[in-house]
């Protein structure tokens, strides 16, 4: 197997952000592990995926990792770092130093090879070099497999869910800096 190389996207990867997401929306967890279907990214024009890309990219905000093979892409999470003030997707407030972890997703044929640790490390420096102390996530309560490579990567339940669209979300974070 390739080495596996973990880069932020480029503003000129519409084209194959859109098709990680559509490989991640195929996978028999994304009922449960993500907000968005099949249906609803297949509906995006072109230049909403040039969009994400260029904010994925360039953004202070929002950073997306991906894992690369050659010339595949095997892996990938977001980072997003709210404004303060501003609720994130389920409508919460967060304290700064926050980062929100979203999208994660590793292709079957690369998982428990440590390609989700090398993710992590990247998204948590950029994270870190953002000012943030923390990295959170939401988990579906009924993602057994997810929320044990979030545990073996140091994230520790909070205590905190919330009732999403697809059902119970458990909170999620680990501390990536000193307060």
């Amino acid at each position: 197997m390739s080495e596996v190389h973990i880069r932020r996207v480029l503003a000129t990867d519409g084209e194959r952000v859109r098709a990680l997401r559509l490989e991640a929306l195929d996978d028999p967890a994304a009922g449960i592990a993500f907000l968005e279907s099949r249906a609803d990214a297949l509906a995006r024009p072109r230049s909403f995926w040039d969009e994400r890309a260029v904010g994925a990219a360039l953004s202070g905000s929002v950073a997306q990792f991906v894992a690369e093979t050659g010339s595949a892409w095997v892996g990938t999470v977001t980072i997003l770092i709210p404004e303060p003030d501003a609720p994130d997707y389920f409508g919460r407030l967060r304290p700064e130093g926050t980062a929100l972890a979203v999208a994660v997703y590793v292709s079957p044929a690369h998982r428990g090879r440590e390609v989700l640790d090398d993710l992590f490390e990247a998204a948590s420096q950029w994270a870190l070099d953002h000012g943030c102390t923390d990295l959170v996530l939401d988990v579906h309560q009924d993602n057994a497999r997810a929320q044990a490579a979030y545990a073996r990567l140091g994230f520790t339940p909070t205590g905190g869910t919330i009732d999403g669209q697809n059902g119970r979300e458990l909170e999620m974070a680990r501390r990536i800096g000193h307060a």
